[in-house]
């Protein structure tokens, strides 16, 4: 059975309305709009990883702010591939019903929900954020968050001062495989509606997909075909427990761009990335959400602090744009897109299918009715909570004096 959601910010296909805001199908799934909300990690979870109610809020706002599609943070599928011991989990039953809680108060505002499965490989056990963003040390410790090896490709550290991975069996990476699966499973039963998988920033997958710090000389290893394995088992893993009709999602680094690796070609490639989606596809995989770098650096984004540049809008756009023209997959942009005019031209000109919205939408979470104002949707206050609507209007068909 199909999946169509009746979203207040969303309009029928026609030749005046702005692409961003028609809806898209997927498999058995109709998108409200184009507009995603890009899983974004908060780092407030306890230590029993279950969503809680300042998760809640958090991501109900963006529902009531328009958003046709609000993905969770990173749900992580083991407990020994947390970041930190604040990151939200699907490693349990118990983790279901706090999710369906949020999952029903999505849909109740016609909004689709969405998951990340996710495994920080490498990057585990670091301290949040706001507390140095390290290795969990002494002080951690004391207070009841001790550290733990992390487990990944390789023996290679992602920073100097981080705790040293162990390089992961193959019955590791069996467990890891079925890991996903059950992850999967989890979240259909919480009753999510697109499931995306967490490969890019250096994290456990793109450790294996990267020769940069895959140094592995087995199976997992060597050759691109060998460094793709684990993410192709997972794929396979995940659609046999995540429903046929329901979309799946696939996050990949499409290029590492480590400073270090200019003019070289031992890094992963757009070409490979090409190749990885063309296999994942294959596999049941249906977009590719494009994003970059993050191998060997804190995060994705300290990758610029390293090339001293700053942050360039839309520059992963062509990513997206190459992996769905030459790999014939649809693909989802990501990174820099500020604005309503910005995200609808990248739709017209064919370089993506949806748009994901991260950190702009913190400083707004109306970014999507806002950007339906900006691309002179017809009646826009409709679109907006009937509460919120009919007084905004109103203020606005008065005007306002000086």
């Amino acid at each position: 059975m199909s999946t169509t959601i009746q979203c207040r910010a969303s309009r029928p296909a026609s030749d005046n309305s702005p692409m961003l805001f028609t809806p898209y199908r997927v498999r058995d799934v109709v998108f409200p709009n184009r507009l995603v909300l890009a899983p974004m990690q908060m780092y407030v979870a306890g230590p029993d990883g279950k969503l809680n109610d300042w998760h809640f809020q958090h991501l109900a706002r963006f529902a009531t702010g328009g958003f046709g599609t609000v993905m969770t943070e990173a749900l992580m599928v083991e407990a020994r591939g947390r970041n930190t011991y604040g990151d939200c989990g699907i490693w349990d039953d118990g983790h279901v019903a706090p999710l369906r809680r949020l999952v029903d108060f999505l849909h109740a505002q016609g909004t689709l929900a969405a998951a990340q499965l996710h495994h920080a490989g490498p990057k585990a056990s670091r301290q949040r954020p706001w507390e140095g963003r390290g290795p969990l040390g002494e002080a951690e410790a004391a207070r009841g968050e001790p550290a733990w090896q992390p487990v990944a490709a390789a023996m290679n550290k992602t920073l100097d001062n981080w705790h040293e991975p162990r390089m992961a069996t193959v019955d590791d990476i069996r467990e890891i495989v079925a890991a996903y699966g059950q992850g999967a499973r989890r979240a259909d039963e919480a009753g999510f509606d697109v499931l995306d998988i967490h490969a890019a920033h250096g994290y456990l997958i793109h450790s294996f997909l990267s020769p940069v710090n895959n140094d592995r000389t087995d199976a997992y290893g060597g050759s691109r075909e060998g460094r793709m394995r684990l993410a192709l088992e997972i794929a396979e893993e995940l659609r046999k427990y995540w429903p046929a009709g329901k979309p799946l999602f696939f996050r990949l680094s499409c290029v590492d761009w480590r400073p270090d690796l200019d003019n070289r070609e031992d890094g992963w490639t757009l070409e490979d990335s090409v190749v990885l989606a063309r296999e994942l596809k294959a596999r049941g995989v249906d977009v590719i959400d494009c994003s970059s770098g993050g191998i060997r650096s804190a995060s994705s984004g300290t990758d610029f602090l390293l090339k001293r540049q700053p942050l360039r809008k839309g520059h992963q756009v062509p990513y997206a744009d190459r992996i769905r023209r030459d790999a014939e997959i649809p693909t989802m942009a990501v990174g820099v897109i500020l604005d309503g005019p910005q995200a609808e031209a990248i739709l017209q000109a064919g370089k993506a299918d949806l748009i994901a919205i991260g950190r702009e939408a913190l400083v707004d979470p109306h970014w999507a009715l806002n950007a339906a104002r900006a691309l002179n949707v017809e009646n826009p206050w409709s679109m907006w909570p009937a509460s919120y609507g009919w007084w905004l209007k109103m203020r606005e068909d008065i005007g306002i004096a000086d």
